[in-house]
């Protein structure tokens, strides 16, 4: 960050032992943790408004960008060039494009020359607003960046986001330089226990839409998926930005914690190989594999019935969202069991 001076230096590390931005990189690097770092605001001593829309300003930020590419060099940094720029609360004024294209392109030239290894990843913008990712794209950013990245907020579960990836992905295909893939990354993405429409989501909801959230992105090859938040921000009933943590406030686990924790220890090291084909569409059942290993996760967004997957005769264990296990066997007429809005995990057996 830009500490506060009549000339601009930098401040990566504190006084305090152990904090900092060192710290911080160091202590993730240790634990195989690859870190995504967001480059943003302006600072006063340039810009009016919490956004860049001068020469100067540009310069500074870029070279703002520069040092902090060059410090952290070699260390597999993902770069990711401001936050929401697409909404008032993080640029202003509004609308931002041009200005915003401008000090990506500023910026992005300067984060390779520092660290030719470095991925950057742009624009994060508030949900995935179609019309301005365009607007971006034909100004050309997509020759400055090897992401998009998207924060796919929604007050509808978490499959609806399906269709909004087609559609990206076609814009990208569009408008990216010949030859050049670009993943989508959903850098953040959550749900309240206020929804956005102001409805009560309960925790046991949140739960469920968090791992659904994880195998939807899964599914769609996102090859990043931040979830916001890890532990609420405050203790207000009313508040929504106070709820979207898998923890309360005073660091208690909720029941989005518990999943998340059984779903990364059940299915860890397995990738989504292809979706089952069921009769009915609103039923999920995802093919994962790890190594010879095969697995099902299997969930519905609509109420609770009965179904039936075809699979050839074997037996396996049935570990639910929580992590309660169940052992079952089948025939070649396949398997029967009771779905619902929770995603369950058929862990098959090998022959």
């Amino acid at each position: 960050c830009l500490s506060r001076a009549r000339r601009p230096c930098y401040a990566f590390r504190k006084c305090l032992e152990k904090t900092g931005y060192d710290a911080l990189t160091d202590g993730c690097l240790k634990r195989g943790i690859r870190v995504l770092y967001i480059l943003d605001y302006s600072t006063r001593l340039y810009e009016s408004e919490r956004s860049v829309q001068t020469d100067q300003g540009r310069a500074v930020f870029a070279a703002f960008a520069e040092t902090a590419a060059r410090r952290y060099s070699g260390k597999n940094i993902i770069w990711e060039i401001w936050n929401e720029p697409n909404i008032k609360q993080f640029w202003t004024p509004q609308p931002s494009v041009d200005d915003y294209c401008k000090l990506v392109e500023a910026a992005a030239p300067r984060i390779k020359q520092a660290d030719p290894d470095a991925a950057i990843i742009a624009p994060a913008t508030s949900q995935i607003p179609m019309d301005w990712l365009e607007q971006c794209f034909q100004r050309g950013l997509l020759r400055w960046i090897d992401g998009v990245s998207v924060h796919p907020y929604r007050r509808l579960p978490p499959e609806t986001v399906i269709s909004d990836y087609e559609r990206l992905r076609e814009l990208i295909a569009k408008y990216a330089p010949e030859g050049k893939r670009l993943p989508i990354v959903s850098g953040e993405w959550g749900y309240s226990l206020i929804n956005w429409d102001k409805a009560r989501l309960s925790e046991e909801q949140q739960a469920r839409y968090l791992v659904r959230m994880f195998l939807i992105n899964l599914y769609e090859r996102i090859p990043i998926s931040i979830w916001y938040d890890w532990k609420d921000d405050g203790t207000d009933p009313d508040e929504r930005e106070h709820h979207f943590g898998t923890m309360s406030h005073d660091l208690e686990p909720k029941p989005a914690y518990s999943a998340a924790h059984v779903f990364n220890r059940t299915l860890q090291g397995y990738s989504v190989k292809s979706r089952l084909d069921l009769p009915d569409r609103d039923d999920y059942a995802l093919w994962l594999e790890k190594g010879r290993a095969r697995a099902l996760a299997i969930w519905t967004t609509t109420g609770e019935h009965e179904i039936s997957l075809p699979l050839t005769a074997g037996k396996g264990t049935i570990v639910n969202m929580f992590g309660t296990k169940k052992r079952v066997s089948w025939k070649d007429s396949g398997l029967k069991l009771t779905i619902s809005e929770n995603p369950i995990y058929l862990l098959i057996s090998p022959n």
